[in-house]
């Protein structure tokens, strides 16, 4: 199966893009697809060779489940490479536009129980998730 490519492009500078995507007090405020889920935890050893653990569930405590991965890349500011626990790969791309604006563009192999749309749009919201937090913080 292909990889798949979203992007989205923030008003703010890459400094800040990168910090708020990357630290975890700020991951628990913006990882999660819907406003009826939530992120009550993230670990990130962000270095090449380091490990990061979220874990996303519903806020009726329903249904939950961590997503891992292992660092291959990390170039501060520019990108990170990771592979989870069943080998897909990411890629996540943050591109200065100007001193205020920054693109970020996710590459990811998707996994084969659902539809690509339907993962798609899930990454989608999430990254649109982090979109609105960073700008709005």
């Amino acid at each position: 199966m292909d990889p798949v490519t979203i992007d989205i492009t923030i008003l703010a500078p890459v400094e800040k893009v990168w910090n708020y995507f990357n630290e975890p007090k700020h991951i628990t405020k913006w990882n999660f697809a819907h406003e009826s889920w939530e992120c009550p935890s993230a670990e990130n050893d962000l270095r090449t060779g380091g490990k990061f653990k979220t874990r996303m569930e519903a806020k009726d405590k329903s249904f939950g489940f961590d997503f891992e991965g292992f660092y291959d890349e990390v170039i501060p500011h520019a990108l990170i490479k990771y592979h989870m626990e069943d080998g897909r790969k990411v890629e996540v791309i943050f591109d200065k536009i100007d001193e205020n604006t920054t693109k970020i563009t996710e590459v990811f192999d998707p996994e084969k129980q659902n539809s690509v749309e339907m993962q798609r749009d899930g990454w989608y919201a999430i990254l649109n998730n982090f979109h609105k937090y960073v700008e709005t913080h």
